[in-house]
């Protein structure tokens, strides 16, 4: 082998090498990068989560609003924050289009008996006296859940407790988009709150039954027992129902008992 033949050897092969050492760091680079970028997720989705207790539920009064009962006995009852659903148990106001879906959701998610992980706000309470807090159930944030499912709104943003909004913000940006629950009815979800007018176009969960105006009143009482109150029942006018019914047979059916009183 001659000179030039040897020097062309050697430059093909450090080429070669040269080409190889080039696509190993730039793999190795992007590597980093998504290794990087993941850590940097995980790291913004968990290292903001405060400390927890465990509590029990007696019972949801509705889709934001939950009674618990604490390790030492005491019982709270405790407001989701920044998220609002529909009303179903307001004094003053109907039945809400998705408010019973929303309160069916929670139920279904926190049965009575059933454990919840709680992350009180800063400041903790409301000008109610209700305890603020963002519920964790099997690891996941019930607030998101709610916003997932297009069952509530980002609500009653007040500082310092504002800290999951921009999360909580872009979930509810993401059913907007897809105009499910509270977001397919148009106009329905405002900044204010949501509009009574819209009912019409909505599909509201009926009451049990197929009456127009149902007089029996089905509530969940502390300790999670269902009772269902008539017109004449002594208790019927203080009761706030959870869900209302034609006859006592539907209530029956549906796992509610009559009230003594």
């Amino acid at each position: 082998m001659n000179g030039n033949s040897l020097l062309h050897s050697y430059l093909n092969v450090f080429l070669l090498t040269a080409l190889c050492l080039i696509t190993l760091s730039g793999c190795q680079a992007a590597s980093d990068n998504q290794n990087n970028q993941s850590k940097q997720e995980d790291s913004i989705s968990n290292e903001e989560k405060g400390n927890t207790f465990t509590a029990e539920i007696i019972k949801v009064v509705d889709g934001d609003t939950v009674k618990i009962k604490m390790a030492n006995g005491h019982e709270e009852t405790v407001r989701l924050l920044l998220v609002d659903t529909p009303e179903t148990v307001h004094p003053s106001k109907p039945v809400q289009p998705f408010g019973p879906e929303a309160s069916k959701f929670a139920k279904e998610l926190m049965p009575a008996g059933s454990k919840v992980e709680v992350e009180t706000g800063i400041g903790e309470r409301d000008k109610y006296g209700r305890l603020l807090a963002y519920f964790y159930v099997d690891g996941k944030m019930v607030n998101k859940l709610l916003l997932e499912k297009g069952l509530a709104r980002v609500a009653y943003v007040y500082a310092p407790n504002t800290k999951y909004l921009d999360e909580l913000e872009n979930i509810q940006k993401q059913a907007q988009q897809d105009e499910i629950g509270i977001w397919s009815i148009e106009n329905y979800a405002t900044s204010k709150g949501f509009d009574d007018s819209k009912s019409k176009e909505a599909s509201v969960e009926k009451p049990t039954g197929s009456c127009d105006n149902p007089q029996i009143k089905g509530n969940i009482n502390s300790k999670g027992n269902k009772i269902y109150h008539i017109p004449s029942g002594q208790y019927y006018e203080i009761t706030k129902p959870e869900e209302m019914f034609c006859t006592e047979k539907d209530a029956q059916d549906a796992g509610f008992r009559k009230s003594q009183s």
